[in-house]
């Protein structure tokens, strides 16, 4: 996701300059532009830091640990965070930053690499407002647009509530498709009926070619759904808050994983609930749309 929204800021004229982990997965950034250093302790001089990381524990390494951003003497005045981490994990860096003088931005996006591609990102955004209104310029160029949602970190709330709803959303989608195949409907004649009804939306086109053609090639895998499921839940119960749809499919995005598909994309689903009605699938071999491609509708989907 991180290449992606630098080569969006670069071919919007954007000077760029990026660290990654891995310096070896930098070079294309290199070759189209981008100047890479060594460690994120190299960005620390620049007025805007935008990070992309997996985890909870990437974010406060990548930012506060060794060699982190916030390492070197200098420090930037913005870091706008677009990863998908837990509420605690986001304040704790927050406050860090703030003794140094650097504003945090929570800005998750919503969308996965090739919904980025396609211009079709959006991201929530929550933290000070003049930082929002230094940053909205460039966010605005990463997709569809930035909503901020309110101080702190409320967008890592939204982010959470938006995964909960993918993945309830994903489930029963497999339910009924398998039950309509189990009819004798094909998977691409119904889900070509659902897309272009009022229950159709960018979601459900965007996945109908993994339903369809059962290519499981993650775009966000299934140990990445259930990380959002576990801080999701949590956040519901520090709330007081009953989910009791999304804490079922929790336990099958869990079973998702324990059938060995963690690393496959979270579409699996669809074959889990397949080996339920005893139903074997197999490809359909189909041209479906996923809705991205140039005049297609728009799309969109998780991400990490």
């Amino acid at each position: 996701m991180g290449s992606e929204l630098v080569l969006r800021l670069l071919a919007a004229g954007c000077d760029m300059t990026v660290a990654n982990r891995t310096k070896a997965k930098a070079e294309p950034l290199a070759a189209a532009g981008a100047k890479v250093v060594d460690s994120a302790a190299g960005l620390s001089g620049l007025d805007i830091v935008f990070v992309t990381v997996g985890t909870s524990q990437d974010l406060i390494d990548a930012l506060t640990g060794s060699g982190g951003l916030m390492s070197a003497g200098a420090a930037p005045a913005i870091v706008v965070d677009c990863s998908t981490i837990s509420a605690e994990a986001s304040r704790q860096v927050r406050e860090q930053l703030a003794a140094r003088g650097t504003a945090l931005l929570a800005a998750p996006v919503m969308g996965n690499p090739k919904v980025a591609r396609a211009g079709r990102l959006t991201l929530a955004v929550s933290g000070p407002r003049d930082a929002f209104e230094t940053a909205g310029p460039y966010l605005d160029l990463l997709g569809a647009g930035a909503t901020y949602v309110g101080d702190g970190e409320l967008a890592r709330i939204v982010k959470l509530c938006h995964n909960l709803f993918l993945g309830v959303v994903i489930q029963s989608l497999a339910e009924v498709t398998v039950l309509a195949q189990r009819s004798g409907v094909s998977r691409a004649a119904f889900l070509a009926c659902l897309n272009d009804s009022v229950m159709g939306s960018a979601f459900t086109r965007y996945k109908s070619p993994a339903l369809v053609n059962l290519d499981f090639s993650a775009t966000f895998t299934a140990e990445l759904l259930r990380k959002d499921f576990d801080l999701g839940l949590a956040a519901a119960r520090e709330r007081e808050v009953p989910l009791p749809v999304a804490a079922l499919t929790h336990q099958l995005v869990q079973s998702l994983v324990g059938n060995g598909f963690g690393q496959a994309d979270f579409a699996a689903l669809i074959a889990l609930q397949a080996r339920s009605a005893g139903l074997d699938l197999v490809s359909e071999n189909a041209q479906v749309p996923d809705g991205l491609e140039p005049g297609g509708r728009r799309g969109g989907e998780e991400t990490r």
